[in-house]
């Protein structure tokens, strides 16, 4: 409990510089006490945009969520074409209308990484392209599924030095990520087929250095056979 304050003369407390400033602040009030209240009333209306918008976009997700929800299994059931655009009679929205529309929520991101899944499988490689670049979502292992996915992508027009950095870049995003060994496998084959010797073998060894239980290893040690590692 705090002890109670020694009572001060008027005198003192006009001596007291935070009471004078007190005083100050008081009389700088009154005469801009209409220009405070507009302002504080400004900050207001800001404040309650910004949770309308978060609300909404709370109701946004939710709405996406439930959408890409009824989609998927066309997805998984490697319909790719009816993912893509939905069935309008079975009210199923398409990828494209959801990662259109909902974009912005996490929810409509993961739209945009399936939707550029689908383009790819069908081979509409630029529609992928364009969704795998525009994906922006959370979560460690999607962020390093959408820069393969721009890797697989450039290395069908053969620009072997690009996709191997996206690979490489894949790779990068979390040391726990399971497909880390693949990503710099194809890494180094693209850097070979790059006529990137020296970077290629780099990624080799690190799979076998980093990755020993993957899959990949044993790829790995055959192309360092073949340049020499």
């Amino acid at each position: 409990m705090l002890a109670k304050r020694k009572k001060i003369s008027k005198k003192e407390m006009k001596e007291d510089k935070l009471v004078t400033y007190y005083y100050k602040a008081v009389e700088l009030f009154k005469e801009y006490q209409s220009k405070i209240f507009i302002g504080f009333g400004i900050l207001v209306v800001i404040v309650a945009a910004v949770v309308l918008i978060r609300q909404n976009n709370d109701k946004n997700n939710l709405k996406a969520t439930t959408l890409l929800s009824k989609v998927i299994p066309l997805y998984e059931a490697n319909q790719y074409k009816e993912a893509i655009e939905g069935k309008k009679l079975e009210n199923i929205a398409g990828l494209k209308k959801i990662a259109d529309e909902y974009g912005s929520t996490n929810s409509g991101e993961m739209a945009k990484l399936y939707l550029a899944n689908s383009y790819f499988y069908l081979g509409e490689f630029d529609n992928a392209l364009k969704y795998y670049k525009d994906f922006s979502g959370d979560g460690d292992e999607f962020v390093a599924a959408g820069y393969a996915g721009i890797a697989a992508c450039v290395e069908t027009k053969k620009e072997f030095k690009d996709a191997a950095d996206y690979y490489k870049k894949a790779a990068s995003v979390s040391k726990n990520n399971s497909l880390n060994g693949e990503y710099l496998l194809k890494a180094g084959i693209n850097y070979m087929a790059a006529s990137q010797m020296n970077d290629a073998k780099e990624a080799f060894q690190k799979v076998k250095e980093d990755y020993k239980t993957s899959l990949a290893v044993s790829e790995a040690d055959r192309y360092l056979t073949i340049i020499g590692g």
